[in-house]
């Protein structure tokens, strides 16, 4: 076997050498620390924690590839593909997606990126049950489609893709929705009516009467609550709407961002002093947050979604039910009809090639001669991957362990005290 190729992964340098240090430790103190904080321990945070330290592990498998041409052999690491947490798996996927959107689902029209946002104290009930979230995003999807027809006087569908984050600028928690939205939607008739302006203070009205009757009908408020809320002068409620697609491609980099991961890598640092991890946040990352590891960690597991929880939905034109029946009618219009779907399978553009385009390398280019290197047998049987793998002297550790954590030390030392940290 003449050579190994692996994936950079950057993030092993802070992320990744955190949670392989620190992870047992987190989950030891989960119940006492974080519990009251956090909520119960989700069980998938462990189950995608393992995953992404085992991304790229030798020892869960590899690829067997060879050169045609020279007979050259490398191997290739399997990737965990996590759902929005591994960043190095998160951007091949979503690469894969804008190209997909761009080429196969939008409308070409206008688009608006619509950001609805909730007061802080109402927060906390997404924070606890995170079937809230979707919820919310169909508040928001009802307000818009209301503002649509009271602009146009009749019943318009949009072409809408909703993205639900729940992280802020600083990893806490801050659910909010991020909708790109065609300028416009089409009538019964199926002619497309423009709407090239979105009065954000209006939408934002009707996005908190909305919210606040679906609370109360949940019992989550009581019947008095709304109308005292929406007599203050901020209420917390608000909808911004400036940034502007006009092509395709344009619309494709804003849906990027809405399914940005929850961390920027460039902005995460560690204190080698105090051994604390350092994020950088605001417009330009002129403030810093500080947190020690296992603060970090609680923060940064706390926005993985929960098993089946749709983060991506699509409405109205750009509903896999109303997309299905124009191409099934060869049709360009149907009757207002609002559906909400999964996000749809992705047609594969070739694995290398995203891979490419994500790293600026070609996993498949022969190193030798140049030559396109083809797959020849995937290892999966634990016997056979030891074997090849102590032959090859191949290891997967991280980097090394993050400076001590003085801070940490202190809170032991005053919990122990029965003081306070």
């Amino acid at each position: 076997m003449a050579g190994i190729y692996r994936p950079r992964h950057p993030e092993r340098t802070v992320l990744y050498r955190v949670l392989f240090h620190y992870f047992d430790q987190f989950l030891a103190q989960y119940e006492s620390r974080f519990e009251k904080e956090y909520g119960f321990f989700r069980p998938t945070i462990k189950e995608v924690v393992e995953r992404y330290l085992d991304c790229g592990n030798p020892r869960c498998g590899f690829a067997r590839i060879r050169c045609p041409d020279c007979g050259e052999e490398r191997l290739l690491m399997f990737s965990c593909r996590t759902r929005g947490f591994c960043p190095s798996c998160h951007s091949k996927r979503l690469e894969e997606w804008g190209e997909w959107m761009r080429e196969t689902l939008l409308l070409d029209v206008p688009h608006r990126q619509v950001v609805f946002v909730i007061p802080k104290m109402l927060r906390i009930f997404f924070k606890y049950n995170r079937r809230l979230l979707g919820d919310l995003c169909r508040c928001a999807l009802r307000s818009l489609t209301r503002y649509f027809e009271l602009f146009a006087g009749s019943e318009l569908t949009p072409g809408v893709i909703a993205a639900i984050q729940t992280f802020g600028d600083r990893i806490n928690f801050h659910p909010h929705l991020h909708f790109l939205v065609t300028e416009g939607g089409a009538d019964k008739a199926g002619i497309f009516h423009k709407i090239s302006r979105i009065d954000d203070l209006r939408l934002a009205e009707l996005f908190a009467r909305e919210v606040l009757s679906m609370l109360v009908g949940k019992e989550l408020l009581s019947p008095e609550w709304p109308e005292r809320l929406l007599s203050w002068r901020h209420t917390g409620f608000s909808v911004h709407s400036l940034v502007r697609a006009k092509t395709k491609l344009e619309a494709e980099q804003v849906g990027k961002y809405m399914r940005r991961p929850l961390l920027s890598l460039k902005r995460l640092s560690l204190d080698e002093r105090t051994g604390q991890v350092c994020y950088q946040y605001g417009k330009k990352g002129e403030e810093v947050e500080r947190m020690d590891y296992l603060e970090f960690i609680a923060r940064v597991v706390s926005h993985i979604p929960d098993k089946g929880q749709v983060t991506i939905r699509y409405f109205g034109l750009y509903a896999n039910a109303h997309r299905g029946k124009v191409l099934k009618a060869s049709r360009a219009a149907f009757p207002l009809r609002i559906v909400e779907d999964k996000l749809p399978r992705l047609p594969s553009k070739g694995w290398a090639e995203m891979i490419r385009k994500v790293y600026e390398v070609d996993p498949l280019l022969c190193p030798h001669c140049g030559g396109t290197m083809k797959v020849i047998a995937f290892i999966t049987d634990f016997p056979v991957v030891d074997k090849i793998i102590n032959h090859l002297k191949l290891t997967f550790i991280a980097s090394k362990p993050p400076p001590p954590q003085v801070a940490f030390q202190e809170y032991l030392m005053t919990a122990e005290t029965g003081g306070k940290y």
